[in-house]
């Protein structure tokens, strides 16, 4: 959903929450959970609880972009139905799955 993100999520101590059930919840720390429901509000411009096409609309043009409706209708493809917090949550988790820790990213580049 989000192409560009606006900030660094944060990694409690570098380890990734272990997975637990279908409890999305339960898969981010309390900070991480914090952070999304901090970008779940930003996008969510007319604060209803639901991403819709005119909230990334007016998301992209307070980034100064715009989109047209074509661009912000594909971008709402990724969920088959309307996009709650928890939806967000689960779409984040789903792309956050397969990536490393901080902490991993962060030795990775100290040893160049």
């Amino acid at each position: 959903l989000l192409l560009h993100p606006v900030e660094k999520m944060s990694k409690a101590k570098g380890k990734k929450p272990q997975r637990s059930g279908s409890n999305v919840f339960a898969n981010f720390d309390q900070q991480q959970l914090l952070e999304f429901k901090e970008a779940f509000t930003i996008i969510d411009q007319y604060r209803d609880g639901f991403i819709s096409e005119m909230d990334l609309k007016d998301m992209w043009a307070s980034l100064g972009i715009i989109q047209d409706d074509k661009f912000c209708a594909e971008m709402l493809k990724v969920s088959p139905g309307q996009i709650t917090f928890t939806a967000f949550l689960t779409f984040m988790g789903e792309k956050l799955a397969d990536t490393d820790t901080e902490d991993v990213l962060h030795n990775a580049f100290a040893c160049l």
